[in-house]
């Protein structure tokens, strides 16, 4: 029989006191650094369980923290930050834009924006730079036509959880697929044809909320060659391309691009691969950090607690997979971070989805889906932040336009009703 002890989970009490005490006090969620809360909390797990010695409880914290999972999601990590620096470096997500900009008509701009930002994100494999890039834009539309700045920006930061749940190369996405064993293309998949419904509607919703609403936009340059890698590294990693492979090529790709048209000489790519990488130290960091730390309080019994708090009440397959999402759900709301929330939540869903026999596909999918619901919709979440700062607009204004997030949320909560995907033969 498992041991169970509910003091085991202190230092994730710790972790979310610091955390969202320092956002309470100071109106901020991001002024206390994460990366030294998860430090803190890591060293009350150490202090924790006297009946073993100190060596011991670093050795089992450097097991965690060196899972080969977690070491490939680090690795993937700085590939992805390198490939995002010099894409955007060389001018991909500047052509992108405009490309995109140039063929929307102009009385569905709002409508254009909102899938300008599913495929920036889809590309960047990041949210928070979806918004920095397009939200400047949403405003000046919004300038020129009567519609609501805080319609237009729920528009992009709702495309910018598209990418942010689905992209190869989202932090998002590959800490979901890590924690959970998953193919990457699998998880894809079954995550497109889950949220595809979602973006059909909102761009539906838009369109009818905006109709007969025009604006010119100033003829834009741009250059198809400079579009290439995104697309390429999309196709490829479709088509099954080991992630590692994908990368390298996607760098290459776009560093070759840029050296040809005169954005980069040799020594200024090398150092925006290093700045990209750089980029993603915290995170990956936190991802040792974290997994370290879990696999101390799962030693001390706290893993084999919340395990048997979480499903003591679940009777099915089903009942076991909205606990996944309510589990990711409410550690989001808590951390105001959709990655950091899978970091914490995926071993507890792990052994949730091998208990009941849910795939490793649909386990990530899950975590995906609803992290990014809750994130979508938090006005102290970072994509919230970001797109008000820019905009001059409070957070909390976006939230009745926030039809994407919400809409994912029921797609997904349809899938685990209706059970897809079917089970993969064996």
């Amino acid at each position: 029989m498992k041991k169970e002890n509910p003091w085991a989970l202190i230092p994730f009490v710790v972790f979310l006191i610091l955390f969202i005490g320092s956002g309470v006090i100071t109106g901020d969620f991001y002024a206390f650094p994460v990366i030294v809360a998860i430090a803190i909390s890591g060293a009350v797990a150490l202090a924790m369980n006297r009946k073993e010695s100190f060596s011991r409880k670093v050795d089992i914290f450097c097991q965690g923290a060196g899972n080969l999972n977690v070491m490939l999601m680090v690795v993937i990590f700085l590939l992805a930050g390198a490939f995002s620096s010099v894409a955007k470096g060389m001018g991909a997500v500047d052509s992108t834009v405009n490309f995109a900009l140039s063929v929307v008509p102009s009385n569905l701009l709002v409508v254009g924006l909102f899938i300008i930002a599913c495929f920036i994100s889809l590309s960047m494999g990041t949210s928070v730079g979806t918004i920095v890039a397009l939200a400047p834009i949403g405003v000046g539309i919004s300038e020129h036509i009567e519609l609501s700045m805080a319609l237009v920006m729920a528009a992009i930061v709702g495309g910018s959880m598209f990418g942010d749940n689905l992209s190869f190369i989202s932090d998002t996405t590959i800490t979901a697929v890590r924690s959970q064993g998953a193919q990457m293309k699998d998880k894809f998949k079954v995550n497109f044809w889950i949220v595809l419904p979602a973006a059909i509607v909102t761009s539906i919703i838009l369109g009818v909320i905006t109709m007969g609403e025009t604006a010119q936009v100033e003829h834009l340059s741009y250059s198809w060659v400079k579009i290439v890698p995104y697309v390429l590294v999309i196709i490829l990693a479709l088509v099954g391309m080991n992630v590692f492979l994908v990368l390298a090529f996607g760098i290459v790709l776009a560093g070759a691009v840029g050296l040809a048209d005169g954005s980069y000489h040799l020594m200024s790519l090398f150092q925006k691969i290093g700045e990209g990488m750089a980029g993603m130290y915290e995170m990956a960091f936190l991802a040792i950090l974290i997994a370290g730390m879990v696999e101390v309080i799962k030693f001390n019994g706290g893993i084999d607690f919340l395990l048997h708090l979480a499903t003591r009440r679940i009777k099915s397959k089903k009942g076991a997979e909205f606990g996944i999402a309510g589990l990711v759900g409410l550690t989001n709301l808590s951390t105001a971070n959709n990655t950091i929330a899978i970091l914490i939540a995926g071993p507890l869903a792990k052994n949730i989805a091998e208990q009941y026999e849910i795939e490793p596909r649909k386990s990530a999918s899950i975590l995906d889906i609803f992290s990014c619901t809750i994130q979508g919709l938090l006005p102290y979440g970072a994509q919230f932040l970001a797109a008000a700062s820019v905009a001059g607009i409070s957070p909390v204004s976006m939230l009745q336009y926030s039809f994407y997030p919400v809409l994912i949320g029921i797609c997904g909560i349809i899938a685990i009703l209706i059970g897809y995907p079917a089970k993969k033969a064996a």
